[in-house]
């Protein structure tokens, strides 16, 4: 450090309150320790205690030791528990010093040893006391100065929930907020929890008193219950929506994985929070263990669950997070994100197009990626329906590509992001996913050296072109909100929850398995729309729902496995291994070979042929006019019976 910047540090008007204060207490707690130690001050006593050249001794060591310690680098307007402890580590490092100096040079002839052990507690004591009363001072002068400048324009809010997230959201208000809301209290379900304090904010009342004693007190609620159930959430909802009044919420513990709570975390109530689904619990060693330090490749890294598994990755430090997607527009808006958030991790985005196996070649042969989270498809089921080919191109081929150029350049792992559709498919999306997982089995027969698994699930809950973006869009035009049929059901779970269970899934991988997550309970689309619906404001008077009937390729309700199929436990409880999943029996040579001709004809065939190369290819694909004629036909002969 230059001498001028380290002198001017060092003469700013808090350093030397600090400074000046601290050799004060020294002095004056080595003072009332002789005090208490002997009851009474001879002269002789006097001035052995308090020689010259002990008492520079003990103020060099205790200031020095303060100085190593951070005590002089503090904002102590913040002072916490952690500047505390250093208070206290500061006080034994000087203490210990200074009686082992006095024990090896002098001996303790006419100092008592016990003389240092009531200083170091004085000295703490008076050390520690004057930093928190600069905190305190300071707080409430602020806080009085704030409310009576800005009091007007203050919003009176009420906290639901009086847990670590409540009393977290609380302190962060009280700190950084408090010019803006005016927290009135908290509510809580627990009896226990009635009139107690937390950060100074009693506990008011229940949640049913929001919309009774309490309406008039609050201008907004903040609902701090990340873990809560589906059940207390919903009634949570209903007692806010029966106030008239705004309320927000935190995301669940799935969606702050890994971070810590925060008041800006704040947001509009979602359907996910009344669909509800439990905390999830991570191996984050055996993450870490995986990803950290290696060389780290997402394909359609720009899309909802590339973009969200590049936000989990960068939190276990890979040593380089490479981003591929054939999206300009999504490849900027990954890049633009990573890039405001400040990390560390080395970063490079990739605008290829995973069918174009040059390119891909150039990306493998460059940064040699050990993992690859292989997330890039076409997803949507009726636009697959009318360009299967495109369908093939990406889904089947892309992930031929990716899964050859893996093995020839030693990939550790490859991860298939596949789908619920696969099992017993009736689309073109689910056929080639399927097609996609058993590529993904058969290389792993074929590799020594990479472990290839698929991880299959449903929904994700705001995934671009889902459901639940497009009820939203309708709901704003003031309806009506479209459904296909009134038994269509799907499984649904948030991007972060996929995402995270995806990576959990890589540690237990070793090679030809597919995961299947646990979705939970299929939820009714009909009823996911008039929850939407309500949460928006609106009765189900004022939003028509309209059944429009079933698109091409769509299934009334959707499998995570074959019936006849086997779920194993793993040591995840939301993550099962299909046993003998493999049904497909055909070798691996035949497979591939099959695999090539239709890659070759390709060009040659149109939309309709290419659904009839899907069948031929892959047996247990029905296409869905046949699949539909079938169901159709079962109909009538139940009716019959």
């Amino acid at each position: 450090m230059p001498m001028k910047s380290y002198i001017k540090r060092h003469l700013n008007r808090n350093f030397l309150i600090l400074f000046f204060y601290d050799i004060i207490i020294l002095n004056v707690s080595l003072f009332l320790s002789a005090l208490i130690r002997y009851e009474t001050i001879s002269f002789t006593l006097f001035s052995d205690v308090y020689s010259f050249r002990l008492l520079l001794l003990i103020n060099l060591i205790k200031i020095a030791c303060f100085k190593f310690s951070y005590l002089y680098r503090g904002m102590w307007r913040y002072t916490s528990i952690w500047d505390v402890l250093n208070i206290i580590k500061a006080n034994i490092i000087g203490s210990s010093l200074i009686v082992s100096l006095i024990y090896f040079t002098s001996g303790f002839v006419s100092i008592s040893r016990s003389l240092f052990v009531i200083d170091f507690l004085i000295c703490t004591a008076f050390i520690g006391s004057f930093r928190i009363g600069i905190r305190i001072f300071l707080g409430n002068i602020f806080s009085l100065v704030s409310k009576e400048i800005v009091y007007g324009s203050q919003k009176r809010i009420v906290l639901v929930g009086a847990g670590f997230a409540g009393q977290e959201v609380a302190r962060q208000v009280l700190n950084k907020h408090s010019k803006k809301y005016n927290i009135v209290g908290f509510v809580d379900d627990n009896p226990k929890k009635y009139k107690l304090q937390v950060h100074g904010i009693s506990v008011i009342g229940k949640t049913n008193d929001l919309s009774r004693s309490l309406i008039n007190k609050f201008d907004e609620i903040f609902i701090c219950c990340p873990s809560a159930k589906e059940e207390e959430m919903r009634k949570i909802i209903e007692h806010c929506k029966s106030t008239g009044k705004p309320f927000k919420t935190l995301p669940s513990m799935s969606e702050i994985f890994l971070g810590k709570v925060s008041f800006n975390q704040m947001r509009e109530v979602s359907i996910f929070d009344i669909l509800g689904r439990d905390e999830i619990s991570l191996d984050k060693n055996s993450i870490k263990k995986f990803i950290s330090g290696k060389r780290v490749l997402v394909t359609g890294g720009g899309g909802s669950i590339g973009s969200e598994l590049v936000r989990q990755c960068l939190k276990f430090n890979p040593s380089i997070l490479l981003i591929l997607d054939i999206s300009e527009l999504n490849l900027f808006e990954i890049d633009r994100e990573v890039n405001n958030g400040n990390s560390e991790v080395l970063f490079k985005p990739l605008l290829y197009d995973i069918r174009d196996s040059q390119n891909l070649e150039k990306v493998f042969s460059e940064f040699k990626p050990q993992i690859v989270f292989h997330a890039a498809a076409y997803k949507h089921v009726p636009m697959q329906e009318d360009f299967p080919l495109e369908a093939i191109k990406t889904n089947i081929l892309g992930t031929f590509n990716l899964s050859e150029l893996s093995v020839r350049y030693r990939v550790e792992k490859f991860v298939l992001v596949s789908t619920d559709k696969a099992v017993r498919p009736t689309n073109v999306m689910g056929a080639t996913k399927r097609i996609a997982e058993l590529i993904v089995q058969k290389r792993s027969k074929l590799s020594s050296r990479t472990e290839f698994v698929a991880v299959r699930f449903g929904n994700v809950l705001g995934s671009s072109g889902s459901v639940i973006p497009i009820f939203q869009e309708q709901i704003r035009k003031g309806g009506p909100v479209t459904v296909t049929d009134p038994e269509m059901e799907r499984f649904f779970m948030s991007i972060p929850e996929a995402s995270q269970l995806i990576l959990q899934t890589c540690s237990l991988g070793k090679g030809g398995e597919i995961f299947i997550l646990d979705m939970g309970n299929p939820v009714k689309i009909i009823n996911v729309a008039k929850e939407l619906i309500r949460l928006s404001g609106y009765d189900l008077e004022e939003i028509n729902i309209k059944i429009i009937g079933q698109r091409p390729g769509e299934k009334k309700i959707e499998e995570l496995a074959h019936p006849n199929e086997v779920l194993d436990k793993t040591k995840h409880e939301k993550i099962f291994v299909l046993n003998d999943n493999e049904k497909y029996d055909e070798d691996i040579d035949s497979f591939f070979k099959k695999l090539n001709t239709l890659k070759n004809k390709l060009h040659l065939i149109d939309a309709e042929q290419a659904r009839k190369e899907l069948s031929m290819f892959l047996p247990e694909y029905i296409p869905y006019s046949k699949y539909k004629d079938s169901v159709d036909s079962s109909k009538k002969t139940q009716l019959k019976n």
